[in-house]
C-alpha cells in the first residue's frame, strides 16, 4: 500500500480516473439479483469483505510511506467471481480509509495495483484453465489457486516498485539489487495462504466456488478412456 505523501498529484489523479470506470464497471456487472434472492451468497460476499478488512488491517509500515500486508484476493477472486470480488474489496478498502489506515487521495492507485491487478491476474488465470477443461481438481487448485496468487504477488510488488520509480518522489532503498531475495519472502505465504484456502473449499465446499466447474471436477472422470 502507497501513502499520498510519495506520490505526485498528476498519479495519484491518474489513479482515479484508471480505477473509477473500473469498479462501475464491476458494480454494473455483478450478479445483483441473485445475491439478493441468495442469503448464501450474501454471507460469502460480507464474511469476504470482513476477512480482507482484517487481512489488510494487519501489515507493516514503514517510515518511507509504503506498507506491506498480504492481499488475499485470489481466493476472494475464486470464491466470488470478479465483479463482486472488486464490489467486496472496494467496500473493505472504504473501511480502511475511514479507520484512517489508508489515505483517500490515494484510494485510486492502491485499489488499481492492489485489487484490480490481482483480480484481473487470478482471472486470467481462472479463465485459461477452464479454457483447458482439464478434469483433475488439482489443476485447478495449483494454476488457480497457488499459481494464480504467486504471479499475483509478484506483479504486484513490481508494479508498485515500477509506479514509485516512475513518480520520482520516493527514495528507493540502498539494497535494491538484493530485492530478488526478499521477494520469495513475499511471494510464498501469498501463495500458500490463498493455495490452502481454495484447497480447503474444493475440499469441503466446492459449490461456494463460483469459478469451480464441480460437474467436470469431481463428477467426471480424469481418464479419456472408460474402464471396461
Amino acid at each position: 500500500m502507497i501513502s499520498a505523501a510519495v506520490l505526485s498529484t498528476a498519479t495519484l489523479l491518474i489513479g482515479w480516473l484508471l480505477y473509477v470506470p473500473v469498479v462501475m464497471w464491476a458494480i454494473w456487472r455483478a450478479p445483483w439479483v441473485e445475491l439478493f434472492a441468495d442469503s448464501r451468497r450474501q454471507h460469502l460476499l460480507f464474511g469476504t469483505v470482513f476477512a480482507l478488512f482484517l487481512l489488510w488491517l494487519v501489515r507493516r509500515d514503514f517510515d518511507t510511506g509504503v506498507s506491506y500486508h498480504f492481499i488475499g484476493l485470489t481466493v476472494v477472486t475464486l470464491l466470488l467471481d470478479w465483479p463482486l470480488a472488486m464490489v467486496g474489496a472496494l467496500m473493505a478498502q472504504v473501511g480502511l480509509v475511514l479507520l484512517g489506515r489508508q489515505d483517500l487521495a490515494a484510494m485510486g492507485v492502491n485499489g488499481m495495483l492492489l485489487i484490480v491487478l490481482p483480480v484481473a491476474v487470478t482471472e486470467g488465470c481462472a479463465h485459461l484453465v477452464e479454457r483447458a477443461q482439464p478434469r483433475n481438481p488439482f489443476v485447478y487448485i495449483f494454476c488457480s489457486g497457488f499459481f494464480a496468487a504467486a504471479l499475483v504477488a509478484l506483479l504486484c510488488v513490481l508494479a508498485v516498485l515500477g509506479v514509485l520509480w516512475l513518480d520520482g518522489l520516493f527514495v528507493m532503498p540502498q539494497w535494491l539489487e538484493d530485492f530478488v531475495g526478499y521477494l520469495w519472502l513475499i511471494i510464498f505465504p501469498e501463495a500458500f495462504i490463498n493455495g490452502m484456502l481454495v484447497t480447503a473449499l474444493v475440499v469441503f465446499c466446492p459449490e461456494w466456488l463460483e469459478t469451480f466447474n464441480s460437474t467436470r471436477y469431481l463428477a467426471a472422470p480424469w481418464k479419456d478412456e472408460e474402464p471396461k
